[in-house]
């Protein structure tokens, strides 16, 4: 079966938008949610047919003209703008080697000179391809391998782990989908998307609702079993060298409770590892006195 990105993305999009919110007067009782077919057709300047066969598959040119006028009637944000644009083929998708997807090197020394700032790499389908000792410290016990949406959704601990894991989940959702409008075909996005859709009944109710957008600067809380409840600021960066890759960077407000958890926490992680350092060197049992 051939999938319609485009006509999936437009049907759910028209069931988010109130009559009311587009300025639609209605009377009676509405068989569906959001709005018409007609409406939307009507508010973007193209005929009803026209629309139709843009949402069943059956018209897949569409202007950029067109495509605008339909982004102001289903009152898309800029991110889920570009998604409509990259669905519906009129921006270039990312074209990504074969093989195994790494950080750059030197992408990953940079990590480890924000000692005070748990940092990271994500890849195309939100892999962690590398990671500071603190971002480790800070997301250890969270299973179900190095994959953020799996973590968030797979793992039985993440609902503690996030005390606000209903936006977390939300605002994760709606970043895989633009990863997966850039490079819908690519195999390791579709590997965890099927994975994840499979696993967790709120992934795929959250999946089809469309949403769309990138990682942008929000604050964070998280419930570390070691050093309580911290609140982070995040950043997240393109990394322009490798189209899809992110870099994500927290930080915590300079003398909060949340600055000093994560000081704490880089204490017990460096603690930790000159225990395991001296496990490892100490002389066997065996060895001349």
């Amino acid at each position: 079966m051939t999938e319609n990105l485009l006509g999936d993305f437009l049907r759910a999009r028209r069931g988010r938008v109130s009559p009311e919110a587009a300025g639609v007067v209605t009377s009676g009782v509405r068989r569906v949610p959001g709005l018409r077919r007609e409406e939307v057709a009507t508010r973007a300047g193209v005929s009803v047919d026209y629309y139709v066969r843009l949402e069943q598959g059956r018209e897949r040119n569409p202007s950029a003209q067109v495509l605008d006028a339909i982004a102001r009637a289903l009152r898309l944000d800029d991110d889920a703008r570009l998604h409509l644009f990259r669905v519906a083929g009129l921006t270039p998708r990312t074209h990504r080697g074969a093989g195994p997807e790494r950080a750059d090197p030197g992408l990953s020394r940079l990590l480890e000179m924000w000692p005070e700032n748990p940092a990271l790499v994500l890849g195309k389908a939100y892999d962690v391809l590398a990671a500071n000792r603190l971002a480790y410290a800070l997301f250890d016990g969270l299973r179900h391998g190095p994959n953020l949406l799996m973590k968030v959704f797979l793992d039985p601990e993440a609902r503690t782990f996030y005390p606000d894991w209903d936006r977390v989940a939300a605002n994760t959702v709606a970043g895989f989908r633009t990863l997966h409008g850039e490079a819908p075909h690519d195999p390791r996005i579709r590997e965890v998307l099927e994975a994840v859709r499979a696993g967790s009944p709120d992934f795929a109710a959250m999946w089809q609702r469309h949403d769309a957008r990138r990682k942008r600067l929000e604050r964070k809380r998280f419930r570390h079993p070691q050093v309580g409840e911290l609140t982070l600021r995040m950043h997240a960066f393109d990394v322009k060298s490798a189209p899809g890759q992110e870099l994500v960077v927290y930080h915590a407000e300079p003398g909060s409770a949340s600055a000093d958890a994560l000081r704490l926490l880089g204490t017990l992680d460096a603690t930790h590892l000159r225990e395991q350092h001296a496990t490892r060197t100490a002389p066997g049992p065996d060895a001349a006195g």
